[in-house]
Formats: structure tokens, sequence, C-alpha cells
């Protein structure tokens, strides 16, 4: 069946297998590969992305549930200036990241966390990361890269405030 999805803001047309799952659709067909593939069981959050505006693990939808709609992935957040995103400043800042494998679905489910509250607690950011395993970290600096990225004081998906700095130009 042929199938036209949006991905970060690029239109992405192909023929897919009735049962090609969108985790497999983003990787494979749109050729980005920070989305994970976890556990195909949406036990632990790896495959995350957002599926109009909502937090979806990827891997239980299917590319033609999809049709027609809008995906972001992690790569999608990055400004068209190279900016990142407040939650992905968030992570770097506070080194919300070990191995990095569950980092860009916890990015994603941070994202639409913020979206909904865009000034959590520390208790609703854990509440609202449950459906996200880390095997490496005790959550505490992914709970702190949220928090952060909530006093960055931008709406998730925006501009920068003016004069904001950001962590990767800084050097080292």
């Amino acid at each position: 069946m042929k199938v036209a999805i949006g991905v970060n803001g690029r239109q992405v047309e192909a023929e897919v297998e009735d049962r090609l799952l969108l985790v497999h659709f983003v990787r494979e067909v749109a050729g980005l590969t920070a989305t994970n593939i976890g556990c195909d069981t949406t036990s632990c959050g790896a495959c995350t992305v957002l599926l109009d505006g909502e937090s979806v693990k990827s891997c239980t939808v299917l590319a033609a549930q999809a049709d027609g709609c809008e995906v972001t992935t992690c790569e999608g957040l990055t400004g068209s200036d190279g900016r990142w995103h407040a939650v992905q400043r968030g992570f770097h800042a506070e080194h919300g990241v070990q191995c990095g494998f569950c980092t860009p679905g916890m990015i994603m489910a941070a994202v639409s966390l913020l979206a909904e509250n865009p000034d959590p607690t520390e208790a609703q950011v854990r509440a609202g990361l449950e459906g996200n395993i880390c095997r490496c970290t005790g959550y505490h600096n992914i709970v702190r890269a949220v928090l952060a990225a909530a006093r960055d004081g931008r709406p998730p998906g925006g501009g920068a405030p003016a004069g904001a700095a950001d962590p990767a130009e800084e050097p080292a």
C-alpha cells in the first residue's frame, strides 16, 4: 500500500507492506535512525516519536495508520539554524545521557510532557516519563534535564529566548 507521511516537515511517500511498523518506516524508509527499536512491546519507550504532536511508541503504530499524519523525531527538534531544542540542551547541560540508547525516546517524551505541562514539578516529570525505561541511570539527571528545559522558558518546539546561550556552542 502507498503511504504519505510527513516526517520532520518533509513528505515521505512509499509503497509499504500493510504490517510495516512506524518505527521501521522512520528508520528504513525515511532514513532517520535516532528512533530506536528496543522491545517491540511498548515497554521501553526507545521508539517514542510525536504523531501529530502526541507522544506515541512507534513500535505499536502501523505506518498505514500514520498515513497523512506528521511525525516528529528527535532529529526534527533541531531548528533550521542548527540550534538545539530546549529539551536537547537540557539533556546536554544536565548530563541526562549515559549510553544514549534511550535518549531520543526520553527527549521526545519530555517534549510531549512539556507541551502539556510547561512548568512541571519533579514528581510530575517522573510520572510523565514512567513509560520510558533507562537501564543505565537512576533517572536523576534525566529529570533534572527536563526541569532545566522547563526553566528555559521556551515553549516546546519554539525558538530560543533572545540572548539565550546554547550549551553546544560553549567551550568545553
